[in-house]
């Protein structure tokens, strides 16, 4: 999937609000670089090329990181 329609979907997940989209990023990412385990489905080598930031939008679009999740 590229990268606009990551975007597009994980908006759509933040009622279309890019703040709550970035803050929730943000969060997320803390939590990668903490060692949270991705919630994504693919190879470790996969993985290992990506961003956080990317793989933090991936699991918004997918849906595994919703706003209950996280409060603000």
């Amino acid at each position: 999937m590229r990268i606009e329609q990551i975007i597009s979907k994980a908006l759509e997940r933040t009622d279309n609000d890019r703040y709550k989209l970035s803050v929730l990023v943000f969060s997320r990412v803390k939590e990668l670089s903490n060692g949270d385990k991705p919630l994504i489905v693919c190879s470790e080598e996969y993985l290992k090329k990506m961003e956080l930031s990317d793989i933090a939008l991936q699991e918004i679009a997918e849906g595994k990181i919703t706003l209950a999740q996280n409060s603000f």
